[in-house]
């Protein structure tokens, strides 16, 4: 069944965007996805977080298809449980490249994400994890960090803004790295030329899918990028706001429902926010 509106590819982030701040998912966004897939279009969450950050979520939503995780670096597979693609962040390069950004602003707080479906998230001492549900194994010192290849790097700072920090990040690191914002207190660098737009794109073409019917939703600079390759981006009222000075269209907010509200306007059919009470459901759970 085709699907009736000009979209046959639904790519939503999940931090900010799908999700509530609490990490839940809402019965009203999980009824607006159902419409999704009802109509004959697909669903594809296109995260930072990486695929063992995801899969409780995937698990919730009953996915067995594809997953764009880690800013881009994976394509996962939910009904293989296994990666179409990976790329890692060369470990010498991200320590240079920290080293650069260090020179500049003084000590920063570092954890990385293994490269795997079962990579683990490793924090060196002072760094605070933005998202207190997620696990995370603290290692006494940095090149504790570097014991297997990582997918990417998460910097915090003592008292720099997350704009601050990225912008004098991308201003040293150059080639080295690319380098995101993707939420409050996440800054990170990724394989240089690596985004959540070349991850969007691959799992694309696995699914015969074109950018011209592709809807994106989001709400960090991390989804610029994203936004850019698909045909719409629809940024949520609480998005950053460079992402709203390129987004086509405005939502309400994460907490509200944003991504389910347009879904209904777009697939009709489900029951607008307001009109009956909508309960939260568990998404990601510690040590997923």
């Amino acid at each position: 069944m085709a699907a009736p509106t000009a979209y046959s590819l639904i790519a939503t982030d999940l931090d900010g965007t799908l999700l509530r701040g609490d990490d839940s998912l809402s019965d009203r966004s999980l009824a607006a996805l159902a419409l999704v897939t009802r109509a004959g279009a697909r669903h594809l969450v296109v995260t930072g977080r990486p695929v063992p950050r995801v899969r409780p979520l995937l698990d919730e939503l009953g996915s067995t298809g594809l997953a764009v995780c880690g800013q881009g670096s994976q394509v996962y597979d939910a009904g293989a449980n296994r990666l179409l693609h990976s790329v890692t962040l060369d470990r010498e390069l991200a320590e240079t490249a920290l080293g650069k950004i260090e020179a500049e602003v003084g000590e920063v707080y570092a954890a990385v994400d293994q490269d795997g479906a079962d990579g683990l998230t490793l924090i060196e001492p002072g760094y605070r994890m933005p998202h207190p549900t997620l696990p995370a194994v603290r290692v006494g010192r940095r090149d504790g960090l570097w014991v297997l290849p990582i997918s990417k790097v998460l910097l915090r700072h003592p008292y720099l803004t997350d704009d601050e920090l990225a912008a004098t990040a991308r201003s040293v690191v150059g080639s080295l790295a690319t380098v995101t914002m993707s939420g409050p207190g996440t800054v990170e660098l990724q394989p240089c030329g690596v985004t959540k737009a070349t991850g969007l794109a691959l799992a694309a073409e696995h699914l015969g899918l074109s950018r011209e019917r592709t809807l994106a939703f989001g709400d960090m600079p991390n989804d610029i990028p994203m936004f850019d390759w698909a045909a719409h981006g629809v940024a949520m009222a609480n998005a950053h706001p460079e992402l709203k000075a390129v987004a086509d269209e405005i939502t309400t907010t994460n907490e509200d429902d944003g991504v389910a509200a347009v879904l209904e306007r777009l697939f009709g059919g489900a029951e607008r926010g307001g009109t009956r009470p909508h309960t939260c459901r568990p998404a990601l759970r510690p040590g997923g």
